[in-house]
């Protein structure tokens, strides 16, 4: 409590000088008293926690606001400096540092910080944290570009440049930081241009005639600079200007063409050669406020970079197909733009390769069409661009790409109707489109047929168009044809529309059951997933008695179950009894439910697991189980087997036991 009264005797000259102006009364500030009190408390306990600090500094935020109101609201004009102007905003700055004494590693604390600092107006205080942070964390792009921010705004674009290029040797790998350079670069050229047209200088002559109008544009900026500058400064760099003479008038031309930002996109382009850095610039330069000229001249140099450094990338090829797509367009523009962008990326789709690259393109032209027919734009453009979609997935060679054809069956289950009159006859109407989706999920189709996203599809155009029966049919034939990725949506959309249905309380219930442990299996990972549904499908054809699909999706999660336990854990033998206890619980229900012998696979699993950890207890409680439904042959065989693998003083217990169990019923009766 020490330092809690240490800091309270610290406050006593503010708090003195706020009642002498009056600014608050002899009851607030008790309050403000015991509010502080409660906080350095907080503060001094052996594990102070980060909410406390950033508490108390958001009150003294609170109370600084509190006290500049009530000053301007007094109007007690002009007055000598005093201790309560600034020791609250120190306060703030005090709980900060303190703040970081505790968490040096919270890289969010000291953005907070220099955020407090910048808004305060302490400049010299912002540089030295961010000094500070940057030392502490050399690793953290955001840092230096809040650093160099700091420096951009009060007219020191050298530091920035600076530190951003102490920012990329460290961290050549962020696109974030790289984006950030070309962007200050940009800038540092729009405001030599706007300097040297308040000059007078012509930089544009010779290489951008014509261009008069968009020079006018800035006029009301350059009267603006020009009226901060003073008349001499501007006499000098005049003189200045004609002195430099030929060379001078080539490097400012060089400048204004961009030299200084094709450098930094180069160097950008081969530090880090991927498409989020080229997606992240061209977004940069098709929206920063220059002349158009050189934005032209940059992207036609980023997009030569692109051509060069990643000629066969899926997500390259579309980057450059929509080059001319960009935000605002409309009217023949927009039209001119999309069917080019339409013509390339097609283009690319109908030459490209076999294996995993080549459908990685297809999946996103599919995503392209998707994207555009989802907008609002002309009914005869989405026509255009289905259409287009169509052919390319009806195509023989290459082998049809699922991609394409699940994304043709979803478009034309949604939009035949409304663009009827836009559509090919064979997607015009809603036979013709269930006729498209089930021709291209046949038995002789057979790529298409083991992809989950095609069956996706046309499970969704049964279901809309289509009767409910027809949905279900297609629902049991897919789950048999899917194979690979997404097999689990595939079973989890009869579940999803059957829980949408219109069904009885009881069966929504057991759906829900299914559905959880059908997600539970899902999570388990692909080659659990995929072999616990494989089985699941084996089971089934070979069950003797027609075993309901929800009856067969819960036994396979109760199996993945199982073997989920086996894998992640390390159960003892009184937890697998246990396991045995609760799936011989299940089995009961499921046979309650015309589902008899359902779960043997499942007590199989426990069985196996379990008599790793206790052969005697699990080999006797397994063949127990089957006795009592009947299966006394195979109990026998089981305990036969068990003597094979078991040690001889362990095996003679398994058949000391057994006959206990055998004799039970006679004695009984």
């Amino acid at each position: 409590m020490e330092r809690v009264q240490f800091q309270q005797e610290q406050m006593l000259a503010e708090l003195k000088d706020l009642v002498q102006k009056g600014l608050f009364t002899q009851k607030e500030i008790k309050q403000i008293m015991q509010k502080r009190t409660a906080f350095e408390t907080a503060l001094v306990r052996r594990i102070p926690k980060k909410s406390d600090f950033l508490r108390y500094a958001a009150y003294e935020m609170g109370l600084e606001a509190l006290r500049r109101k009530r000053v301007e609201r007094l109007k007690q004009g002009p007055q000598p400096p005093s201790v309560s102007d600034f020791a609250l905003v120190r306060r703030q700055f005090h709980i900060f540092e303190r703040a970081l004494k505790k968490f040096k590693n919270d890289v969010g604390l000291w953005t907070q910080y220099m955020q407090v600092a910048k808004r305060e107006g302490a400049r010299t205080l912002v540089g030295r944290i961010s000094a500070r942070a940057l030392q502490l964390h050399p690793n953290v792009p955001a840092l230096y570009i809040l650093a160099a921010a700091h420096e951009l705004e009060h007219l020191s674009p050298s530091s920035a440049r600076a530190l951003l290029q102490r920012g990329i040797r460290l961290n050549a790998d962020s696109v974030e930081m790289w984006r950030e350079y070309v962007k200050m670069e940009l800038g540092f050229v729009e405001s030599m241009r706007r300097r040297w047209g308040v000059l007078g200088i012509d930089v544009d002559e010779g290489t951008d005639k014509g261009k008069g109008k968009a020079r006018e544009a800035d006029v009301a900026g350059n009267e603006r600079t020009a009226a901060k500058m003073g008349n001499e400064e501007i006499d000098k760099m005049e003189v200045d200007a004609k002195d430099e003479g030929e060379d001078g008038e080539a490097a400012r031309r060089e400048i204004m063409n961009g030299a200084i930002v094709r450098s930094v996109i180069s160097s950008a382009v081969k530090a880090l050669p991927q498409i989020s850095l080229f997606t992240s610039l061209h977004e940069l330069l098709a929206t920063y406020p220059c002349p158009q000229s050189l934005r032209n001249a940059l992207l036609d140099h980023l997009f030569a970079l692109l051509h060069s450094t990643l000629p066969l990338d899926p997500s390259a090829i579309k980057l450059s197909a929509t080059r001319a797509l960009t935000p605002g367009l409309d009217g023949e523009a927009l039209i001119d733009a999309l069917k080019s962008a339409n013509e390339q990326l097609a283009h690319a789709v109908r030459n490209r390769g076999e294996g995993h690259a080549g459908e990685a393109l297809a999946v996103l032209y599919a995503e392209f069409v998707q994207e555009w027919c989802s907008k609002d734009i002309d009914e005869s453009l989405k026509g255009y661009l289905i259409t287009s979609l169509q052919l390319l997935a009806q195509r023989a060679s290459p082998a049809p790409s699922p991609a394409l054809l699940a994304a043709t069956i979803r478009l034309l289950t949604s939009h035949h109707q409304a663009l009827r009159m836009h559509l090919p006859p064979s997607g015009s109407t809603s036979e013709k489109v269930l006729r498209f989706a089930r021709k291209h999920t046949a038995k002789d189709r057979t790529i298409a047929r083991a992809s989950a996203a095609v069956w996706l599809a046309r499970l969704d155009a049964e279901w809309v168009l289509g009767s409910a029966d027809g949905a279900q049919s297609a629902w049991d034939e897919a789950r048999g044809a899917v194979e690979g990725e997404g097999l689990e949506h595939v079973w989890m959309w009869g579940v999803d529309r059957a829980e949408a249905s219109d069904v009885r309380a009881e069966e929504r219930v057991r759906i829900l059951e299914v559905r959880a442990l059908l997600g539970f299996t899902f999570m388990l990972g692909s080659r659990v997933r995929l072999a616990g549904l494989t089985r699941s499908r084996e089971f089934a054809a070979k069950s003797t008695s027609t075993v309901p699909p929800a009856v067969v999706a819960v036994v396979d999660a109760r199996a993945a179950r199982v073997r989920h336990i086996a894998q992640g854990y390390l159960p003892s033998a009184r937890v697998w009894q246990g396991v045995f206890a609760q799936e011989a619980a299940a089995a009961e229900q499921m046979a309650a439910r015309s589902a008899p012998d359902a779960l043997d696979r499942v007590l199989a699993t426990v069985y196996e697991q379990w008599r790793q950890k206790d052969g005697v207890g699990a080999t006797v409680e397994w063949a127990r189980w089957l006795l009592a439904h009947g299966r006394a042959l195979e109990a026998k065989d089981v305990v036969l087997r068990a003597g094979s693998w078991l040690a001889s003083g362990d095996a003679r217990e398994v058949e000391r036991r057994w006959k206990m169990v055998v004799d039970a019923p006679e004695s009984e009766e």
